[in-house]
């Protein structure tokens, strides 16, 4: 606020010094240069230093002004862009994924980019739109001071700009919004063709993605023309506003000094508000120019920001020592679709369970609900004696940890990747953690070992130790529930038992969820809980289960796949 409040005083100096800088042009004429040629009077030597000072004086309150001015105001709309920029980061890791599945990541990007740029564009020359004011209200004054009626006739043309932009504003709030929609939509696609790129190649889709950015980017220049048509109608319209007013003062003036109402000096003054007026007038042009589309943009953050975000307040604390995770009468959904309901789970501290199921039987679901990612429509989850939502957000992140099938790495280092600068994970818990997801060895043959950085996603690395580290970065420290999706998928089984033994074998073993496809897996976890329908239709050991012919119908199919794959 400050910053704003400093360039407005400077606006306010500058429209002073305009205004000033006209009077002491039309007393000059007056009462220096037309005795000179219709007198022939010297002006004295006291009488050129005044004036020679008061120019000096105006011209310096002139350059202080537009110091004050431009520094501040770009001061003021750097720090409003960061605040935008920070708020929308916290927002988007705060609200919930229902909110990120609605939304394209591309369109993400363009708030961030595009719309606060946007925004923060209009608020540059606001300070100097303020000017203008200013300076209305000083030439007002001085104007009355010369003549009431070529006040009146030159104050005429304020109202008629104000109608001029309201009708600009109406005729481009719409094709504003477009050209911004339309920027998100161009940050989509290519933020999908990039992320893709793999596939892209793979499929030959090269052809039909130019082909579908050149759509977007052909829609964005279509918008992007009709606010520019606009905005020059507008603008060179606005431009004519100062010259159109000196000629109306002028010639009115003319008629006032010809009956001796008004000198010529002040003819030439109120000539010279006006010359004064062009640049802020043309300023305010292009602010009032960019206000469509400041609007639209903060109509699109506005849909971010107004998100009701989800409580923080959680403060419990887990108990020392081994817990449960207990799943009691579970509902979860996305919107109105229920996926999995009534489900009851129980895993004891140190037990590995395999959660077995057929595809869409709603497994992921149940996943995302311990993630904290789903909301539950009914039941609860505890683990320990304390239900998960109840729990401190920091503890909670570090007694349940998360690996998935689709290992998703930092474009940072190993070290830092599997640590995450928790303050809970020392460099002892890293190396631990790399040794017990077998991946030292692989580690160490990396030209910095540890240190090496991985790149964007992980894809220096192949498939499986991506994976490794993933999983490391689920067991450095000492959580108290560790998930594991499919986080499997690309390890070899004689590696996956290895990890699970490691894991067993821990001091203080944590409580083991894995989310199998496999057999191999299946065989190596404790208990095995079947998932059927959105909803656990049986429990027990994998040979137990086999009594039942759709679960051995589903092993099969899991057996035939281990077979199958290399």
């Amino acid at each position: 606020m400050a910053p704003f409040v400093i360039a407005v005083i400077g606006a306010a100096l500058y429209a002073a010094g305009a205004v000033g800088a006209s009077v002491v042009f039309g007393r000059l004429i007056d009462d220096v240069v037309l005795p000179v040629f219709d007198q022939g009077e010297e002006p004295s030597r006291s009488s050129v230093i005044w004036w020679a000072a008061a120019i000096i004086i105006i011209a310096f309150v002139r350059i202080i002004g537009v110091v004050m001015r431009r520094y501040f105001a770009g001061m003021n709309a750097d720090r409003i862009a960061l605040h935008y920029r920070v708020e929308l980061g916290r927002a988007y890791v705060r609200l919930p994924m229902s909110f990120h599945r609605r939304r394209a990541p591309g369109d993400l990007l363009a708030h961030v980019d595009s719309d606060s740029e946007v925004l923060v564009r209009s608020l540059h020359p606001l300070p100097f739109s303020i000017a203008v004011v200013f300076m209305a209200i000083f030439a007002a004054i001085a104007m009355f001071v010369v003549d009431w009626v070529v006040a009146i006739v030159a104050l005429g043309i304020f109202p008629a700009l104000t109608f001029f932009n309201q009708i600009y504003s109406r005729y481009a709030e719409e094709p504003a919004r477009n050209e911004q929609d339309s920027i998100g939509r161009v940050s989509a696609v290519a933020h999908e063709s990039f992320s893709g790129a793999l596939l892209v190649k793979l499929l030959g889709r090269r052809d039909a993605e130019v082909e579908r950015f050149s759509q977007a980017a052909a829609a964005l220049r279509t918008h992007r023309m009709r606010v520019g048509d606009l905005k020059a109608i507008f603008e060179s319209t606005l431009d004519a506003f100062p010259n159109l007013g000196i000629i109306i003062v002028t010639a009115v003036g003319l008629w006032r000094a010809d009956q001796g109402l008004v000198t010529v000096g002040e003819l030439l003054q109120v000539a010279a508000l006006f010359a004064a007026l062009a640049l802020p007038m043309r300023v305010f042009g292009y602010f009032l120019g960019n206000v469509p589309p400041a609007m639209a943009a903060q109509g699109r953050l506005d849909s971010v920001l107004s998100e009701p975000r989800p409580s923080v307040g959680a403060t419990r604390q887990l108990p020392d020592g081994p817990v449960d995770l207990t799943v009691r009468g579970l509902s979860v959904g996305y919107g109105e679709d229920t996926v999995i309901a009534d489900v009851d789970l129980e895993i004891h501290a140190g037990e590995t369970v395999a959660l077995v199921g057929a595809t869409g039987s709603g497994k992921s679901t149940l996943v995302e609900a311990m993630a904290g990612l789903l909301e539950p429509k009914a039941g609860e989850i505890r683990l320990g004696n304390v239900t998960i939502d109840d729990l401190d957000p920091a503890q909670r992140a570090d007694a349940v940890r998360f690996a998935f099938q689709e290992a998703f790495l930092f474009a940072e280092t190993i070290e830092a990747n599997v640590g995450l600068d928790r303050p809970s994970v020392s460099a002892v818990d890293r190396n631990a953690a790399l040794e017990t997801s077998q991946a030292t060895k692989f580690v160490g043959e990396l030209p910095q070992g540890p240190s090496t950085v991985v790149g964007e996603r992980g894809m220096t690395l192949s498939g499986g130790q991506r994976q490794r580290v993933a999983l490391a970065r689920a067991l450095a420290g000492s959580p108290r529930l560790v998930v594991i999706d499919d986080a499997f998928s690309a390890v070899d089984p004689a590696v996956e038992r290895q990890i699970l033994d490691g894991l067993r074998l821990a001091p203080e073993s944590p409580a083991i969820l894995i989310v199998a496809h496999r057999l191999s897996t299946i065989r190596l976890a404790d208990r095995v809980v079947y998932f059927k329908g959105g909803t656990v239709v049986a429990r027990g050991t994998h040979d137990e289960l086999l009594a039942r012919d759709d679960y051995r119908a589903l092993a099969s199919a899991y057996e035939q796949a281990d077979e199958v794959s290399p």
